[in-house]
């Protein structure tokens, strides 16, 4: 065997192996346990980075098969992984949408980048920066995660809405800021020259990408999909994605400009879900690599000898731009709680403050050693953002707790009424059968959006949390004649229910279940009827198939009872009930079947 053909772990395929290893437990592990891979893949860069177990590999050298040994060979993966996911926000959107958004880009979004950059570089220049160092510092750092922010906060939410808007304006100010640092550099000429210059064929660019992509894009795609060909469909996406890519940072503009463009023309084609599917494995792949090289870029020795100063840093820097954004948000007239969550999850740095810290270095406006350390703080920042948006979802929840409004009166206000625990579609539809039949009730959910629809639709419903007691009690628990769980959150439900049936003996507790395994444990914690989901759908589709296939209509009824039976001498022996639960009325077709 050559020396040529004998596998290194230091070459290229030795750290594609080591990614690809760790993503395979990364993903799955953290997702076993709820919690977002990506404290997971910053971990990983961390352990197998120069900083990490990379220090051992002279004194261990077998080592070098599980770190990584060139940290910047997997930059160009890493970037590529912003394009595609810059690229997904497209397919998501519309041009309708997008203009429908234009308010809050250039409004919203202008207003958050200039004031937490002015503030932050404000008060780095009182501690001794140079301004135009404050300038750059306060310009990167203003900058919010896209690669986290909307795979936690998504495109619908409120929340998401918002950071979105924010986020474009920040993803089309990149470059902008960047030929600005340029043309503050000591003795640096034609620097605003060259920003125009820029910015003009920017703008010519991207009308032709516009205008040839409507109408170039559908008929290539109808092409691809005639083949039927998998490989040929999904090699079109990607060439159209690089090409707009390649070609916005061909005249100097950020290549994920061209990949938002690229993805908002492809979301105005028939094809857009078919091309979102295939695209989101090497998104989430890259997008893994990209938290990687996040995680190698953390010196622990560093941090260890300087870690008051990163510590007092980060959280000056989160608090400053959540007070911002959050302030911004109210004043554009965003709700407290979403204001107040979108400001903290929008509060860390980002991929885009490493750019820009680098663009000032090389402008000679910052010294190294000092990027080096908000490079840290930047790595630190994007370390702890899944833990911020943990933290700004309960503070919304308090916020728009304070902020409840009242209970609406209602003619039997003093009668007797159901409580609904939980108001998504289930709830909704138990609240409307209520409602028809003229029985009262009163709706709670933790979720201000849910309850927001909800009021401005007509139903009787407040925000709350059905977990704590004074919420129930405040609803009238002691008159009411039945409480209805619908949440979707099986051991709360559990929790919820034995502690409603130590208080109340003879309440009615009907509760939804998963299955018939929940079923029995609910049962067993106290309800009074608890209702499988899974288990009648299920039957019901097998009753319809059967029937289809034309098996005889009484064969199908008594194979459906016999299994509904089984079921039922499930629930009762895991349950601890001394006779078979009632899972369902019978319908009007097994009753005339019966008679």
């Amino acid at each position: 065997m050559t020396d040529a053909n004998v596998f290194s772990p230091s070459s290229p395929l030795g750290d594609a192996l080591v990614i690809l290893g760790a993503a395979g437990v990364v993903i799955p592990l953290f997702a076993r346990f709820r919690v977002t891979p990506v404290i997971g893949f910053i971990l990983v860069g961390l352990l197998v980075g120069p900083y990490g177990l990379g220090r051992q590999v002279f004194d261990h050298p077998w080592l070098a098969f599980v770190t990584i040994t060139d940290p910047d060979s997997l930059k160009p993966f890493a970037e590529f992984g912003i394009v595609l996911l810059l690229f997904n926000v497209g397919l998501e959107l519309s041009f309708d949408r997008l203009w429908a958004m234009r308010r809050q880009v250039f409004g919203l979004g202008a207003l958050e980048l200039t004031g937490a950059a002015a503030l932050i570089g404000f008060t780095l220049a009182l501690i001794g920066e140079s301004s135009a160092g404050a300038l750059g510092l306060g310009l990167a750092l203003a900058m919010s995660s896209t690669a986290l922010v909307l795979p936690i906060a998504g495109t619908t939410t409120p929340v998401g809405r918002a950071a979105l808007a924010m986020l474009l304006f920040e993803d089309l100010a990149l470059v902008p800021t960047i030929f600005l640092l340029g043309a503050l550099a000591p003795h640096n000429g034609g620097g605003w020259q060259a920003l125009l210059h820029t910015l003009g064929l920017g703008v010519a660019l991207v009308t032709v990408l516009l205008v040839g992509g409507r109408y170039l894009l559908p008929p290539l795609f109808a092409q691809a999909a005639r083949t039927k060909s998998p490989e040929l469909f999904l090699a079109t996406s990607l060439i159209v994605v690089i090409t707009a890519a390649l070609a916005t940072a061909g005249v100097g503009l950020s290549p994920i400009v061209g990949a938002l463009i690229a993805g908002l023309l492809i979301g105005e084609t028939p094809y857009h879900g078919e091309v979102e599917g295939m695209t989101a494995p090497f998104k989430g792949l890259a997008l893994g690599v990209f938290l990687i090289t996040i995680g190698m870029s953390i010196d622990l020795a560093m941090v260890a000898r300087h870690w008051v100063m990163i510590v007092a840093a980060t959280a000056g820097v989160v608090v400053v731009k959540a007070l911002v954004t959050g302030i911004m948000l109210r004043v554009m007239g965003t709700r407290a709680g979403t204001a107040a969550e979108a400001g903290i999850l929008m509060s860390s740095p980002s991929e885009s403050t490493l750019i820009v810290l680098t663009a000032a270095s090389g402008a000679a406006l910052i010294q190294p050693s000092t990027v080096q350390f908000w490079q840290i703080v930047t790595a630190l920042g994007l370390t702890i953002t899944p833990g911020l948006a943990w933290l700004g979802r309960r503070l919304a929840r308090k916020v728009d707790a304070g902020n409840a409004a009242p209970l609406p009166d209602t003619p039997d206000s003093d009668e007797p009424r159901a409580i609904i625990i939980g108001f998504g579609r289930v709830g909704r539809l138990v609240a409307d059968m209520l409602r028809h039949h003229g029985k009262g009730y009163i709706a709670v959910d933790s979720n201000p959006d849910l309850i927001t629809g909800a009021l401005s639709a007509g139903y009787h419903a407040t925000f709350g949390d059905a977990a704590s007691g004074h919420t129930l009690e405040r609803l009238g628990l002691d008159q009411a004649h039945a409480v209805i769980l619908t949440m979707d959150e099986p051991v709360i439900a559990q929790r919820l229910v034995r502690k409603l049936r130590a208080a109340h003996p003879d309440l009615a507790i009907i509760a939804r279940a998963r299955d018939a395994t929940h079923a029995a444990a609910l049962y067993k914690a106290g309800a009074s009827m608890a209702v499988p989901e899974t288990l009648e759908s299920s039957l019901q589709l097998s009753e319809a198939v059967l029937v289809d296939l034309g098996v005889p209509m009484g064969f199908v009824i008594a194979s459906i009872h016999e299994k509904r039976d089984e079921f039922r001498e499930q629930i009762m022996a895991e349950g601890g009930l001394t006779e078979k639960p009632s899972l369902k009325s019978a319908t009007l077709r097994e009753r005339s079947a019966a008679e």
